[in-house]
């Protein structure tokens, strides 16, 4: 269903950044590896001691917010996730992902541990923002801050540059979706969307999804994830206007957990987890190049390179609020990933989007267009029911065969304009071929008349230098009009052979040739 926007603010809002570092692990306690970072919460700084030259140095990043390695779920989700979760009920386009190395907690900070909860009411401290985010969704249903709703969740997994729906049955688990582009925005044909009544069918959605994600053990991270998800959960609520109509807002929720960027010697990943490592470290490289022209108000922002960043593109310079939450390890054995982390969030704060309130929908035409989706599924049912040959209804194959008709229409008219296109020029290449011929010639005519009298009047030249050279008495009596005759000629060989001519004796005056 395509929604209307309402008017984007002039000056928009920067992306909010959080910054959350992970208490050192089993592995690092055990080799007792120095910690190269110090988190100050109230000052929302990081600061990184790193030795350079022998010489001992520190960078401090500041953030939006940061949490060091004694922060708890519940205290970042309320702190950070809280607001955001309440924008999305008021009406706005939400995104909140994890960005990090491998082994970092970023799984463990949008998904958390083990929820002991069944009904979604009283989740373990271990609970992530996924869970959270539902709890609060159908808290504020359920307490009349929304009189009546409907609520949708799609799961769908990037993995390898292919797109799989999570949520799909287990016979087209391997269906590879498609990114389509319309006015709206970016479109994932074939996504399945399901409608969930409380938080313990989301619950059991989201289990069922995960379990179908691909994870692997590598030498960084006991199970770590070998491809990006985007869990949406996407909220119809209902409100009456000061005139009393019903009208239904929308509100979408993104939450993104990405697969973390890998150093493949430290990992130890080979085979096919070393072409997974370099998949996922491509689609992070482009991301980070998409970020750094936003930030640089770049001209062309290259979106279209990876499918990642498509699906991100409205959540990165568009109309969705967005939170980025970059993981990070305390040690000095991922110092170097560390850095790479902590400059990157560091120059996506500078990120500005413009958040749009998504437009309300009259009841009225909420219920029209519902009405026709209806419809249109009762016929393709029936269709496929009947197995009469066409799968779907005839009304949408009849649809289906004119817009092929009029594309062949379009192109046999491209056609033709091009054939006559190819008819004017070939005609008027001949006309100038023609006429550049006919040039041609009658040169070459002139030539050859000019050479004749060339020749010519070469032959009296001759003819005049013997009269000249011979005695007085033996030239013959020439009349003025034959002297003026041998004078033109002259003149004519001497005109025709400028550059190359020779030095003629003095003219004999015409008294003496008289």
């Amino acid at each position: 269903m395509a929604e209307v926007k309402g008017p984007a603010p002039e000056e928009g809002v920067n992306v909010n950044v959080i910054l959350r570092c992970r208490p050192a692990n089993t592995q690092e306690l055990a080799e007792r590896a120095p910690q190269v970072i110090q988190c100050n919460e109230a000052l929302r700084e990081v600061t990184l001691y790193q030795s350079v030259g022998g010489k001992q140095m520190s960078r401090t990043f500041r953030y939006d917010k940061v949490f060091g390695p004694d922060s708890k779920q519940e205290r970042v989700y309320k702190q950070a996730i809280v607001p955001i979760v309440q924008e999305v009920l008021d009406g706005f386009n939400c995104t909140i992902f994890a960005y990090g190395q491998t082994g970092t907690g970023k799984t463990f900070t949008m998904e958390g541990g083990p929820r002991n909860s069944v009904d979604g009411q009283n989740l373990s401290a271990e609970a992530g923002v996924i869970p959270r985010a539902i709890k609060q969704i159908f808290d504020a249903i359920e307490c009349n801050q929304v009189t009546d709703s409907s609520v949708k969740v799609s799961f769908m997994e990037l993995y390898n540059e292919e797109l799989t729906d999570l949520l799909s049955p287990g016979d087209d688990k391997d269906k590879r979706l498609r990114l389509l582009e319309d006015r709206s925005g970016v479109v994932v044909q074939g996504l399945e969307e399901m409608v969930v009544k409380n938080a313990a069918e989301i619950y059991q959605v989201l289990d069922r999804g995960t379990s179908k994600r691909r994870t692997a053990e590598t030498l960084l991270n006991k199970r770590s994830s070998r491809s990006h998800s985007v869990f949406t959960i996407t909220i119809h609520m209902k409100e009456t206007t000061a005139e009393g109509e019903d009208v239904i807002k929308i509100g979408k929720l993104n939450l993104v957990d990405l697969a973390g960027s890998e150093n493949i010697s430290r990992s130890g990943a080979k085979d096919n987890r070393a072409r997974e490592a370099g998949n996922i470290n491509q689609s992070l490289l482009t991301l980070g190049r998409v970020i750094t022209a936003l930030v640089e108000h770049s001209g062309h922002v290259p979106y279209r390179d990876s499918k990642l960043t498509r699906l991100l593109r409205d959540s990165l310079g568009g109309k969705t609020k967005t939170c980025i939450i970059a993981t990070i390890g305390p040690s000095v054995v991922c110092a170097e990933e560390t850095v790479s982390t902590l400059d990157y969030a560091h120059r996506a704060k500078n990120i500005r989007n413009r958040p749009e309130l998504n437009q309300r929908i009259s009841k009225t035409t909420m219920i029209k267009e519902l009405t026709t989706e209806i419809d249109r599924l009762k016929l393709d049912l029936i269709a496929t029911r009947e197995k009469n040959g066409i799968y779907i209804s005839t009304e949408r194959y009849e649809a289906s065969e004119l817009e092929r008709a009029q594309l062949r229409e379009a192109v046999m008219k491209h056609k033709a304009e091009v054939e006559v296109l190819v008819t004017e020029h070939t005609e008027e290449v001949t006309a100038l071929t023609a006429s550049h011929d006919a040039e041609v010639m009658a040169l070459s005519r002139h030539k050859v008349e000019l050479e004749q009298q060339l020749e010519e009047a070469s032959s009296q030249l001759a003819q005049a230098q013997v009269w000249a050279n011979a005695p007085l008495r033996q030239q013959p009596a020439l009349s003025s009009r034959q002297c003026l005759q041998v004078e033109n000629q002259c003149c004519m060989v001497i005109a025709h052979r400028t550059g190359h001519c020779i030095l003629l004796q003095a003219a004999v005056p015409i008294d003496m040739l008289m």
